[in-house]
């Protein structure tokens, strides 16, 4: 945008939000005089060319029309509403839009029914991408104070932030999110009431990665069966009242958008391929193929804009310009609402913005396979159209009232920089159009059906009592069962047990019954005779949930539980017998490999034989990864360290190392699964394992306390701890012998059991990183479309590189605010760039330095400590030697006591 249109945009913006327009006019009559700039239309149309070297042969350009045309125009979200081509009796409402917002590209709502709006402001708000990294977008919260179904009250809950991945209410004023490029989920929360966070907590690491915006971890979603799903992510995660805990499952491959049905099946949206993925069966099971499992004709979209401004070029168009196949998509849900057609209950709506036009896909079951239709294709039609060229549908959501909502980016661009370089077909055609002006709008819609009023009871979750909230479990609409199951666990209120269990053993409401089921799962008041009950169950999806819920109750040590899965697979329910597998397989349970083998000798079924025949290759694969999965050293510790585990850790930590109940909710001793000390510092762990722990762990009581080991040599020691360190979902560095027998030897005068805030006080503490943090360095190189020379990123898993080969004396230098007793530096460098020899030096002032470390740079992770004698603002890590390669650094830490 000129900055010219842009004084233009932002004072019209300044004067809507200033209430300058005319009381009879609504916020959604913006005509497009008022949003544009007028000198633009009054501009010649533009010159068109085809860039040099471009083949003219090849199908990207062969059929391309390049004339001149006239530049699309935004208009405003009451006129745009006049293009959309509905199904018969449904109508499709603004509730919110530009200028309040600027590029929503997703939606939750809390407990009070409040809605979180994910604005991504720096998306493409260019060809070139520029300033997509920079620290300008933000969540907004949204609330109907007067009833009238506008969300007009809002107020910016957390600003400046960095490409966010997405926003998850949590609790009272409180959100998850986590920005682009960085590993770490933060809570945020709004202490005072103000309606904007003031408090900033780790919850938890391990879920982010770096390149493409486009291809980073997306929509962290609670589910069914109380873990949390991302996409781009092999785990998932769990709030639990001791910490986080996390778990492997499949690869997700969605890029934008994770919902479920009322069943606790998890679905991922893909992106560039265009199509829903992890539809068969819940994610935590793996990945499974399934022939024609999307149906022919499936990828056919059938769009009413025929500008073919996509990315594949002409191949994809069909004649009249519009989109052939699928080529990109965004959002999703799975419709649960009260409020629209039942016959919409249970299917899969996501949005297809390259096409304009959001899709309805029906599920048919055929012997426990999920096969999916376009449910219009016989038409040749679409669930919503529109002639606008503007439309892009980036997200779906069943709200509180019933509907269904659905989140309208309305820009010229959607693909991203990557895919609009110079010279590129896509290019061209936006240029054509004049698309790359159409920026900062955006629009909120609510699909209605005539008859059907939106439910206008306002929830108030945070402030009910949980006998209040455990009636929403019987509730219609699948957004109230969820939030009042997430509630409950979250407030950890045990009074409702004998309710919750007299629900899920008598109530007539079958996902009442289901719901109540994963409450008491999720306040750790599941008991064995409530799933075996739900197993025998005459409904086949009951026996389906209580087969689900039993595999916690087995992870923490009731191994009896294994006989309903060697039962259940006999089942003459396809879906029951298949649940019975893919369960036994995922808890190994003993001969699980015969189980599978029986089973599918004894059912011809095509739905056993196809996942039994995957779940035998799974196996397989598994035995011949473990060989391969670490160095020949790192193995024998990894074997050796299971065996002392199973022998004897497992009793108190449980054999998945989950904790060992000690009744009334209680854990004997702490879980391993996803813990920040597990994965932390080494020290920490080598240190309890030599001198024991006692008392309260992070405001935890344990039963148990852990006695010193000791007399256990270093192998055995570096042993097991490795072993925590790279099982039950956790990814860590090994622990070598000899650095036990570093730390025994610095401490061989204890004689005490440690506490944990005396351990801790004595652990060098990563420093997180913070905005006001100053870095700077002798050379940084551009680090992609969109990105600016800024070797901040090296904290970030994007990261810093040098813009040439290094040299004696490059340096990279940090300042920060406070003085600390700095004592390590941890860094990764991959496998080609790291830094051949460097020194660390530390600083008072900038200007007088004292080296305190030499190091030899290796691939992957470097770590580097020293004995501090002193507070210093800053650090300097610098090249001594000349190499071949440049330097780079992703995920840079610095720790001091």
């Amino acid at each position: 945008m000129s900055s010219l249109k842009a004084a233009i945009f932002f004072g019209f913006s300044l004067c809507i939000l200033s209430a300058c327009q005319s009381p009879e006019r609504s916020p959604f009559d913006i005509s497009p005089a008022e949003s544009m700039d007028p000198k633009r239309l009054e501009a010649p149309y533009p010159s068109i060319s085809i860039p040099e070297g471009a083949d003219l042969e090849s199908n990207i350009w062969k059929g391309i029309d390049l004339s001149p045309k006239a530049p699309i125009v935004p208009v405003s979200a009451n006129e745009q509403r006049k293009s959309f081509v509905l199904k018969p009796g449904y109508t499709i409402t603004p509730i919110l839009s530009e200028p309040q917002i600027r590029e929503p590209a997703a939606i939750r709502f809390d407990g009070n029914g409040r809605m979180y709006v994910l604005e991504l402001r720096t998306y493409m708000q260019d060809l070139d991408a520029t300033g997509e990294l920079l620290p300008t977008s933000r969540i907004s919260r949204w609330e109907d104070l007067d009833g009238d179904g506008i969300y007009e009250t809002g107020t910016v809950f957390l600003d400046n932030l960095v490409f966010p991945r997405y926003v998850v209410p949590f609790g009272p004023n409180s959100i998850l999110s986590m920005e682009s490029n960085e590993d770490h989920v933060y809570r945020y929360t709004d202490t005072n009431g103000d309606g904007k966070a003031d408090k900033k907590e780790l919850f938890a690491s391990g879920l982010g990665r770096s390149g493409n915006v486009e291809h980073q971890t997306s929509f962290l979603t609670w589910a069914l069966d109380n873990w949390m799903y991302s996409t781009y992510n092999n785990k998932r995660i769990r709030w639990t009242p001791s910490g986080v805990i996390q778990e492997e499952s499949g690869n997700p491959w969605g890029q934008w958008g994770v919902t479920q049905d009322n069943y606790g099946t998890v679905f991922f949206q893909d992106g560039a391929g265009g199509v829903p993925q992890g539809f068969q069966f819940p994610i935590v099971y793996g990945n499974f193929q399934v022939k024609d499992a999307l149906k022919e004709g499936f990828r056919v979209p059938y769009s009413l804009v025929q500008l073919a401004d996509f990315q594949p070029g002409m191949q994809e168009a069909k004649p009249d310009g519009s989109l052939s196949n699928v080529t990109g998509a965004a959002g999703n849900d799975v419709f649960r609402g009260d409020r629209l057609p039942k016959d919409l209950i249970g299917d899969y709506i996501y949005g297809e913005p390259v096409g304009r036009m959001v899709r309805r896909v029906v599920t048919e079951k055929v012997d426990g396979l999920s096969y999916l239709q376009n449910k219009y294709i016989s038409e040749g039609s679409e669930f919503i159209q529109s002639t606008d060229p503007l439309f892009r549908p980036v997200d779906m959501a069943t709200a509180p009232d019933g509907t269904l909502y659905i989140v309208d980016m309305y820009r010229g661009i959607i693909q991203q920089g990557n895919w609009t370089q110079e010279g590129s077909y896509l290019r061209t055609k936006i240029q054509q159009y004049q698309l790359d002006d159409i920026v900062g709008n955006g629009r909120i819609w609510r699909l209605s059906y005539e008859g059907m009023p939106r439910n206008t009871t306002k929830p108030r979750m945070y402030e009910e009592s949980a006998q209040e909230l455990i009636k929403h479990l019987e509730h219609p609409n699948g957004w109230w069962r969820d939030m009042a199951q997430q509630t409950i666990i979250l407030n950890q209120d045990k009074t409702i047990v004998p309710d919750l269990i007299k629900m899920a053993s008598s109530s007539s409401n079958e996902l009442a019954r289901i719901h109540a089921l994963w409450t008491l799962e999720g306040l750790g008041e599941l008991k064995s005779d409530l799933v075996k009950k739900f197993t025998q169950d005459p409904n086949p999806k009951i026996r389906i949930q209580g087969l689900r819920a039993a595999e916690t109750l087995f992870k923490y040590g009731e191994n009896g539980l294994a006989k309903i899965y060697s039962t259940a697979v006999a089942d003459s329910n396809p879906e029951v017998a298949i649940q019975a597998l893919l369960s036994a397989h995922v808890l190994k349970i003993e001969q699980v490999e015969k189980l599978i083998m029986d089973t599918m000798k004894k059912n011809p079924s095509q739905g056993i034989q196809v996942i039994g025949s995957q779940l035998l290759e799974k196996l397989e694969e598994a035995k011949a990864a473990s060989s391969k999965r670490f160095e020949e050293k790192e193995l024998v510790l990894y074997v050796a360290g299971k065996s002392i585990f199973d022998s004897y850790c497992s009793t108190c930590h449980g054999p998945k190392g989950l904790g060992s109940p000690a009744g009334e909710g209680r854990l004997i001793a702490p879980a391993f699964s996803g813990s920040p000390r597990i994965l932390g510092h080494p020290e920490y762990l080598v240190k309890v394992m030599l001198h024991g722990l006692q008392g309260t762990l992070d405001a935890q009581e344990y039963e148990g306390i852990m006695i010193p080991m000791n007399g256990n040599d270093d192998a055995y020691i570096a042993s097991v701890l490795s072993y925590i360190r790279n099982d039950f979902g956790n990814t860590g560095t090994f622990i070598r012998p000899d650095y036990v027998g570093k730390i025994r030897k610095e401490t061989e005068l204890r004689n005490a059991v440690y506490t944990f805030d005396e351990l801790v006080g004595e652990i060098p503490k990563a420093l997180t990183f913070q905005d006001n943090w100053k870095v700077t360095a002798s050379s940084t190189a551009w680090q992609g479309v969109g990105s600016v020379k800024d070797p901040g990123y090296a904290f970030s898993y994007k990261g810093w590189k040098t813009e040439t080969v290094q040299e004696p004396g490059m340096w990279f230098m940090v300042q920060l605010p406070n003085p600390q007793l700095l004592t390590e530096v941890h860094f990764d460098s991959g496998k080609d760039e790291f830094p051949e020899h460097f020194s660390v030096s530390v600083s008072d002032d900038g200007k007088s330095w004292t080296k305190v470390a030499l190091a030899k740079g290796v691939p992957g992770l470097n770590t580097v400590a020293w004995k501090p004698t002193g507070k210093s603002s800053f650090l300097k890590i610098e090249a001594e030697t000349k190499a071949d390669h440049a330097w780079s650094m992703k995920k840079l830490t610095l720790l001091s006591r």
